[in-house]
């Protein structure tokens, strides 16, 4: 039988699978304390310099400096203050230079050598180097570590939500999705609370890094993918983790018999991982138009946040508020892209040209609107919400317009963009030496650009899910695949949602 039949006939999405999925989507808490670390650890607080000249040497600066003591930070212990400022910025920077380069390495090597041992390793050395960041010595080594830890939290959480989609049944892969993305947002607000009564930045970090330990430990009874082992044509073994799958789901032990992949991935064939995204023609307009479509969801969801009404007072609160902003956008995508009429493209495209209206619509309104539904803040924490929807969508729609075989290689090559996105963001709001309305023009523009460009990729709803790149280049495996599915269905006794 076919992968998607075996799914059907094992389960889709039971009491099993929902426990793999539940642990690898609370994993997503502890991504986001590691994302969210030097926000907090970074944090400045207000201090007073005894003399008007500003000392040249951070010895010199150490004697002349007080600060708040309503906590501590990588700023009060090595006074990274007035001409030493620009190195939590760094730190920060160097955490998204890390996950670039773990988006990229990681991706192919789990293609290449498995889910399970590539996001076991990303998460051993994403704790270990987390415990460094806590204990450094020096700003040097605080720095360095926050690198390696943008290298294998990035990598590691790009592995996991594969596996979230590779576990269950195709039509669910919309709903492990959202799940991943909301509970991110969510840790961002736990982060918040944990830092709030947790005021020393060494325990903060600490803290912060030690339920890494918890999920490692229990990742030791994940399975490995079943669909990466049946694209590399390892029946045998995807028919384990089936059976698997079925007695986790409270079945008896079920004879589940995988067809052997035609296009399975041979011994003599090249490898695959990124230079099948630029060789094959039809994975590399695809990935031309997905990289796009990442860099803009980035650019705009950080762009709009420096934007989206200045949020003073409490620290904590406002942290809590970035996070929880981006709930309401998951159930509000998920109602859209399961909908035949609207599906991942358009919801997509909709949500990203609503993000853009409201970009350019901002450009035309008065600072001093009041309350209004049309201000300023409101349209850009609107367009942030859509922003973040779009972000969620395609997230998932990027895992099923990628054949399995190079599906890790294809996110992390998007995501490689989405955080040159993100590191531009900043830069943006500094166009309003030029003109006040620029910063938004560019926002919308790309906004709107993005959104008519994903009404080139095909819709991938209710559509089988391609194993290897030759399942793209044969335009009868859609045909016989879904006559077959239908046949399956009117003939056993077993319901298969695809």
């Amino acid at each position: 039988m076919e992968l998607d039949e075996a799914f059907g006939l094992v389960g889709e999405f039971g009491p099993g699978q929902k426990r793999l999925t539940a642990f690898l989507v609370l994993l997503q808490v502890f991504v986001a304390f590691q994302s969210m670390l030097v926000v907090l650890v970074g944090a400045v607080p207000e201090y007073h310099i005894d003399q008007e000249e500003i000392p040249a040497s951070r010895e010199a600066l150490a004697k002349h400096v007080k600060f708040a003591t309503n906590f501590t930070s990588i700023a009060t212990e090595w006074y990274l203050i007035k001409h030493e400022a620009y190195k939590v910025s760094l730190a920060s920077s160097l955490y998204f230079a890390g996950l670039l380069i773990g988006n990229i390495l990681f991706g192919p090597l789990s293609d290449k050598l498995g889910r399970k041992p590539v996001y076991m390793s990303g998460l051993f050395f994403d704790i270990i180097f987390g415990y460094i960041s806590a204990f450094a010595p020096n700003y040097e080594i605080f720095a360095m570590s926050r690198f390696f830890v943008g290298m294998t939290n990035g990598g590691m959480s790009l592995v996991s939500f594969v596996l979230t989609q590779e576990y269950v049944g195709k039509s669910f892969w919309a709903l492990t999705g959202s799940l991943t993305n909301l509970t991110f947002a969510v840790g961002i607000a736990i982060y918040a609370l944990l830092g709030y009564y947790i005021r020393e930045w060494r325990l903060l970090a600490f803290v912060s890094n030690s339920p890494g330990l918890f999920f490692f430990l229990l990742s030791f009874m994940l399975p490995e993918s079943p669909r990466w082992l049946y694209s590399q044509g390892r029946t045998a073994e995807a028919e384990e983790v089936l059976q698997y799958i079925a007695l986790t789901n409270g079945k008896e032990r079920l004879s589940v018999k995988l067809k052997q992949y035609l296009g399975a991935v041979k011994k003599d064939d090249s490898a695959p991982g990124l230079l099948n995204l630029v060789k094959h023609p039809v994975l590399r307009w695809r990935t031309v138009i997905l990289m796009y479509i990442w860099y803009v969801c980035s650019l705009v969801y950080y762009g709009l946040t420096l934007n989206a009404g200045e949020l003073g007072g409490n620290l904590y609160l406002n942290v809590a508020l970035y996070g929880l902003v981006e709930v309401p956008a998951f159930p509000l995508c998920m109602f859209f892209i399961e909908r035949s009429w609207s599906g991942r493209r358009k919801s997509t495209t909709a949500f990203l040209i609503f993000a853009g209206l409201a970009c350019i619509l901002t450009m035309f309104l008065p600072e001093n609107t009041g309350g209004s539904f049309f201000s300023p803040s409101l349209l850009a924490l609107n367009g942030k919400l859509t922003v973040s929807a779009a972000f969620n969508i395609i997230y998932i729609y990027t895992s099923e317009l990628y054949p399995t075989v190079v599906r890790n290689a294809g996110l992390g090559v998007c995501s490689m963009t989405c955080r040159f996105g993100g590191i531009l963001a900043p830069f943006v709001p500094s166009l309003k030496s030029l003109s006040p309305s620029i910063p938004f023009m560019v926002f919308g523009i790309s906004g709107l650009s993005a959104g008519f460009l994903t009404l080139l990729l095909p819709e991938t709803l209710n559509k089988p899910i391609a194993e290897t790149i030759e399942d793209l280049q044969t335009p009868t495996y859609q045909i016989l695949k879904n006559k077959k599915m239908q046949f399956v269905k009117t003939s056993s006794s077993f319901s298969i949602n695809l």
